[in-house]
């Protein structure tokens, strides 16, 4: 059996960082971790190619080279899979598909013209798909009622992919959150129990890159890393040996809930074993929003000393803000930028509320009558929220756009960065130095250029520069690193601007809307 395995485009968004990799000749962020997986639990005498369509399409030789044609997709990259399935068809193709998206809203993919739909947790489904197509079946669709143990998955086919167009490689240690936030399909899709690898299999992988010859990032994709923290304090004792023993080869992202702040030794073994940055989920500062959309644990503690604490601890905070929520005020963007300067965080993901499919969120919405028609919602930066506010959108939307402006205006950014840096604690150990590669020096270069002599970041950009050597030199390489991101930033926020009033021009030419009103005894009841 002959496997073609495609992922689909990315539309633009906070994380595509076209300007930031360009400097660098790589074409993509991260590579499609979820389908390397799938190709490690079919059966190993299949045959397999992989295309990532975010560095090129696939070739008419591939097309036609393919028995069946395995798709895997969020719904932020809704269009282009759509699209895909159409082209393979034409071609005469079976079709498989999987992944966040279909298992959602796996009537949406099926009318697409999708043959096989291998939904849930390939573990526990894609043997059923593999059973169905050795038994000469051409369509079925593949469900679970379980979560698998994930202690059997087995080593990411990281050989399938090319590796030259990849700033940093996947790995994954668990899935679930043991939270309840009711926006978020993390808990829908995996569960509220976190389970995870052994540290031998997590090294396993590890081992695997690095025999590969891979020597960059590592994010590790858990939708929150310390969501078992007794498992992940058990990795981490591991990785630090691990990682002293092979001279850090690699440097460390990950996602994590704002409670990592109350756990030092947590922390420092991250920090210990080459973890350099920390996505959080602070969505608003807004505590009654946190209250309703029951994101409880942001409320246990100071949402500024939190991060305070793990950036003196030596991780880089990057944070997700969310505008939008029921019973908010006026002014919550001011309050999101307001929080970003005083906490300092230099990166932060920001957008209108969406309501996901099957999530909590969904559900109650779906029966308060408040989904707006053929609007499922995504994740991406540049989407009108898509159901009925409790205030105006267009205030929600103008409050988006102005806020996210600010949060990179060139000198804010680089005034908050310079900031979190001069904070930034710094590990104990020192990697070994390595020959610096002639394509990041042209890039430091260009980056000196553009922010250093051009623009009128140009006095700001040497005076940080030269403060974070003298009184944080260990943390000047990463510093300058973050301080290239707002070339990304300074484009994206135009293309923010643009759809999101473009997208409001069509809204209001359509009438006003009434906002929905939150009366306190539902706000209750959403809470309780």
């Amino acid at each position: 059996m002959r496997v073609l395995l495609v992922y689909p485009i990315f539309p633009k968004t906070f994380w595509s960082y076209e300007k930031i990799l360009a400097l660098v000749d790589r074409k993509v962020l991260l590579p499609p971790l979820g389908l390397v997986t799938v190709a490690a639990i079919l059966p190993q005498e299949w045959e397999f190619k992989l295309v990532d369509r975010n560095i090129r399409p696939a070739t008419e030789a591939e097309w036609a080279w393919a028995d069946i044609v395995i798709f895997s997709a969020m719904i932020v990259q809704k269009q282009d899979l759509l699209d895909q399935i159409k082209e393979a068809k034409r071609r005469g193709k079976l079709v498989a598909l999987g992944g966040p998206y279909p298992t959602s809203t796996p009537h949406e993919v099926e009318a697409a013209g999708a043959d096989f739909l291998i939904l849930d947790e390939g573990e526990l489904t894609l043997p059923m798909f593999v059973a169905a197509v050795q038994r000469g079946e051409t369509s079925g669709t593949f469900r679970a009622t379980e979560k698998p143990d994930v202690t059997s998955t087995p080593i990411p086919r990281f050989d399938l992919l090319e590796f030259d167009a990849y700033d940093m490689m996947s790995v994954q240690f668990s899935r679930g959150c043991p939270f309840q936030c009711e926006f978020c399909d993390i808990i829908v899709l995996y569960g509220r129990k976190p389970r995870t690898k052994t540290p031998a299999q997590l090294l396993a992988e590890l081992d695997y890159l690095y025999e590969l010859g891979w020597r960059r990032g590592v994010f590790m994709v858990d939708d929150n890393f310390i969501g078992n923290k007794r498992n992940v304090k058990l990795l981490l004792k591991e990785l630090k040996v691990w990682a002293e023993e092979h001279q850090y080869p690699f440097n460390f992202d990950t996602e994590a809930s704002i409670d990592l702040a109350q756990d030092q030794e947590m922390m420092e073994l991250m920090v210990d074993c080459g973890f350099k940055a920390v996505f959080l989920g602070i969505e608003t500062p807004d505590e009654d929003s946190l209250q309703l959309t029951k994101k409880f644990q942001n409320t246990r503690s100071s949402l500024t000393e939190s991060v305070e604490t793990i950036i003196r601890t030596g991780l880089r905070p990057m944070a997700g803000f969310i505008i939008g929520f029921d019973g908010e005020k006026a002014g919550a963007g001011d309050r999101i930028v307001r929080f970003a300067e005083l906490a300092a965080i230099p990166s932060t993901t920001f957008a209108m509320l969406q309501a996901l499919p099957n999530t909590a969120l969904w559900h109650r919405l779906t029966k308060e009558g408040r989904l707006r028609e053929n609007q499922d919602g995504n994740i991406n930066q540049t989407t009108l929220m898509n159901f009925v506010a409790t205030r105006p959108l267009e205030d929600i939307a103008r409050e988006y756009v102005e806020a996210f402006c600010a949060l990179y205006d060139p000198i804010a950014y680089l005034d908050r960065t310079y900031r979190c840096f001069l904070m930034l604690g710094s590990p104990k150990w020192t990697a070994p130095a390595k020959k610096p590669e002639w394509i990041v020096v042209k890039a430091l270069l260009t980056v000196i250029w553009r922010q250093g002599v051009i623009r009128e970041t140009r006095w700001k950009f040497w005076h940080h520069l030269f403060s974070i050597f003298k009184r944080n030199p260990k943390v000047l390489e990463q510093y300058i690193s973050t301080c290239a991101h707002n070339e990304h930033f300074l484009e994206y926020r135009q293309i923010v601007r643009d759809q999101i009033e473009s997208q409001l021009a069509e809204y209001l030419a359509q009438g006003p809307e009434k906002p929905y009103v939150l009366v306190k005894e539902k706000a209750e009841a959403v809470v309780s």
